[in-house]
């Protein structure tokens, strides 16, 4: 005979033990990793928002933001924030927008005085990002308004007025209109991918160049590799490393022999006048790929 009581009790059983394997479940470890701690935490949260959310308390001024910038900026963005070779120009631009080619600056395009302030603080100086103090990046962040104009030279910039300051393209950057679309899957007469087949009615033809073709430059690794992960601070000099075309500054490292200044371009090197990031700053290079480029500035000298 079916016993309703012993069936209840199995059940209850069952539910006992499934919450008891849910519990455990919950609080199992995979023991990957550890917590991060608060400072690990206040490393990476430095994002600073237009409403002035993020701003580290502060100041900087126009004058001390001109020293800073001559030394630390101005190699590349120009003396007056105007760019020096592809380097991005900082100021000027204004009324081009329009024009087929834009000149896009902090005073002609830039929506936000935060994004300045942030890119500052977050990725320069180019070879040691995240360097400045916090009262530089103020100050260098006034010297840039200076540029484009917009404040005078004794101009203060702090935590306290930093919203007070509006760049002229900021009403120019709206929210787009268009809704949030989420169409459904196509289930109906759908066609089967495998009957899908690609064919030419007729065999492509090839039209033979009646011009002369210019011949076909083959560029070694070692230029290959120097063009990508080196001209940014051989090409011109930056940061105290010696120039491609200055064959004086080469002649004491060559000197020291071929396989030191390897092992310098690979594993990276502090010198008096200047630092030599790892592989460029380009980690995914390969100790061959670098000892091209060696080779190739060497071979330039």
């Amino acid at each position: 005979m079916f016993n309703w009581i012993n069936l209840a009790k199995g059940l209850l059983i069952l539910a006992v033990v499934s919450v008891s394997n849910s519990a455990v479940a919950k609080d199992k470890k995979f023991d990957i990793g550890s917590a991060a701690t608060a400072e690990q935490i206040a490393g990476w949260d430095i994002d600073v928002r237009p409403d002035g959310k993020g701003l580290p308390p502060g100041e900087g001024s126009v004058l001390d933001g001109e020293v800073l910038y001559e030394e630390q900026c101005a190699v590349c963005h120009g003396v007056f924030g105007e760019g020096e070779g592809n380097w991005p120009v900082l100021a000027g631009g204004e009324g081009t927008l329009r024009e087929p080619r834009p000149e896009k600056t902090v005073g002609s395009y830039w929506p936000y005085l935060s994004t300045l302030w942030d890119y500052i603080h977050r990725a320069m100086p180019f070879l040691t990002p995240q360097t400045l103090e916090d009262d530089e990046v103020y100050a260098l962040t006034a010297y840039i308004l200076y540029l484009n104009e917009m404040v005078e030279d004794d101009f203060v910039l702090s935590q306290e007025n930093f919203t007070s300051i509006k760049l002229p393209n900021e009403g120019s950057f709206t929210d787009d209109p268009r809704p949030d679309v989420h169409n459904k899957r196509c289930m109906n007469k759908c066609v089967d991918p495998s009957s899908i087949k690609i064919s030419w009615d007729e065999p492509m033809k090839t039209e033979v160049a009646t011009e002369t073709v210019a011949p076909v430059i083959v560029v070694s690794e070692g230029e290959s590799t120097y063009k990508t992960a080196c001209a940014v601070c051989h090409d011109s000099g930056i940061a105290g490393a010696p120039a491609i075309n200055d064959s004086s500054a080469w002649q004491d490292r060559i000197k020291q022999g071929l396989a030191l200044l390897n092992d310098h371009a690979i594993n990276g090197y502090q010198g008096d006048s200047g630092m030599m990031p790892a592989k460029g700053g380009n980690s995914t290079l390969s100790d061959d790929a670098v000892k091209a480029a060696v080779e190739h500035m060497i071979n330039q000298q």
